[in-house]
């Protein structure tokens, strides 16, 4: 019995020295993590947490720094107000129109960035708005301008004359944990009450809306802070009060909250009126391709480890992925070291580049990991015009006047050169990096504006004659359609 005893104390001993070794050697290592792995003497685990009491979320910070930064947003629409003609009337007096134009009146919220007024919001609070106004949490109004929007990420960017305003600072949303504590700030349903703010937790990210047949990029943070038709527009916030969403949308059956809500992530937001900021418009990278979510199928084919990733359907040919070597069945798994589990996530990070960018993919190929650098495309621009290099959009592919190098290797003494396909028109026909156009519907050029110009003027068909990088004569043609 005495050796029983002294057995089982000799085991507690042991299991109390391990546990007292694991979180030493945590304590030497300076982590700060107060999650801890325990490993008893019979090898099972568990998982502690140690809390101090100033880790307990206050978020009187927060709110205090973040509420004057919340604006009230309320729109002006013009709409026409149908109205329905007596056929009999009509038979005699001919139709008066359509109906009369009325006034209609919107509200939402929105976040102020800068101090010399620039402001987010959403991009649906302001669609279409003829007048828009901004409420500060001081009371004062102002006249706003919309300087742009973006309605695949339902962002916009408005711009009021004033300076010295309030702001909140940019966060980071990819550091977001689920359970992280988050404030929503904003004017639920009017302005009576502006300035609300409640709580929640992260519940979700990456999450994404049934599609509605339009192009959307969403990753949205789910929440279950209180959000209402009104709150549109309106902050995030971690608890240092850093901007890390703009509350968005609702899932609801009647209209109002009922336990969730949907930001964009502050990541994608800095990009998106960086670039409204920058250039007017956004400047959207594009990958090229048609992708899935890995699912157990998918996984089991390609005797993957794991479902996270993005599976390849397609690679567009002449698209960004195409010029890097993807294939059908590759399954990215990372971009530039960030965790690609979704597609989703992989819109979001994908539209953080610009057209131009360089990334390095990780991707399973064949059961290999392997990496890959892409350079990122972007949209197809209008026809004739000019970017920063000097070279001319036509018709999806850019054209420059062509060097002195490459005329003396092809042996000629003018022409035009695809400096790059891009995917459009040009694509199609079979027109290639490296060719030099020399004739385009019978006429010589000389620069890349006489081929623009010459195919404004043609009536049907545009039909081009050169030679490829590797000197060969070649032509082809397209019909001449709007882009």
């Amino acid at each position: 019995m005495a050796k029983q005893i002294f057995s089982l104390l000799l085991s507690a001993a042991v299991a109390g020295l391990t546990a007292f070794g694991v979180v030493k050697a945590q304590a030497a290592a300076g982590k700060s993590d107060p999650v801890q792995q325990t490993v008893a003497a019979d090898g099972s685990s568990y998982r502690t947490v140690n809390l101090a009491e100033t880790d307990f979320p206050d978020l009187t910070y927060a709110a205090e720094s973040a509420v004057d930064a919340v604006v009230y947003v309320e729109v002006t629409v013009q709409s026409r107000q149908q109205y329905q003609i007596d056929p009999f009337f009509e038979y005699f007096f001919g139709n008066p129109g359509q109906g009369r134009q009325r006034e209609q009146k919107g509200s939402g919220s929105g976040v102020i960035i800068r101090p010399d007024g620039y402001i987010v919001t959403n991009n649906h609070v302001v669609a279409n708005a003829t007048k828009v106004s901004v409420t500060l949490n001081n009371n004062q109004t102002y006249e706003a301008t919309v300087i742009g929007t973006d309605p695949a990420t339902d962002v916009a960017l408005l711009k009021v004359d004033a300076q010295g305003l309030p702001t909140v600072p940019f966060g980071d949303s990819d550091q977001l944990r689920l359970g992280e504590w988050v404030l929503a700030i904003g004017s639920p349903l009017g302005e009576q009450l502006r300035g609300t703010i409640t709580a929640g937790i992260v519940s979700a990210k990456g999450r994404s809306m049934p599609a509605d047949g339009s192009f959307k990029i969403e990753s949205f943070i789910q929440t279950d802070a209180a959000v209402n038709p009104g709150n549109s527009g309106g902050a995030l916030v971690n608890k240092k009060g850093e901007l890390v969403g703009i509350n968005t949308a609702i899932v609801s059956q009647t209209g109002s909250y009922s336990g969730y809500s949907f930001a964009v992530p502050v990541n994608i937001v800095k990009k998106i009126v960086g670039d409204l900021i920058d250039f007017g418009t956004v400047k959207r990278a594009k990958l090229g391709i048609s992708m899935g979510t890995v699912n157990d199928e998918i996984a089991k084919e390609l005797k993957l480890s794991s479902t996270k990733g993005v599976y390849i359907d397609e690679v567009m040919k002449g698209g960004a992925a195409d010029k890097a070597g993807m294939r059908n069945k590759d399954v990215i798994i990372a971009i530039d070291g960030t965790e690609i589990p979704t597609a989703s996530s992989l819109q979001e990070k994908v539209n953080s580049y610009h057209p131009g960018d360089k990334a390095v993919f990780t991707i399973i190929r064949d059961g290999k990991q392997r990496e890959m650098e892409v350079t990122f495309f972007g949209d197809a621009e209008k026809t004739g015009t000019v970017d920063v290099d000097g070279s001319i959009a036509f018709y999806g592919s850019k054209i420059k006047t062509a060097s002195q190098e490459t005329l003396a290797r092809l042996g000629l003494k003018k022409g035009v050169e695809i400096v790059s396909v891009g995917e459009g028109k040009m694509l199609s026909a079979g027109a290639s990096e490296g060719f030099v156009i020399v004739y385009v519907n019978d006429t010589p050029v000389s620069s890349a504006e006489q081929v623009v110009e010459i195919a404004r003027k043609a009536k049907r068909t545009i039909y081009i004659e050169g030679y490829s990088a590797s000197g060969k004569a070649a032509y082809f043609a397209f019909g001449k359609d709007e882009e």
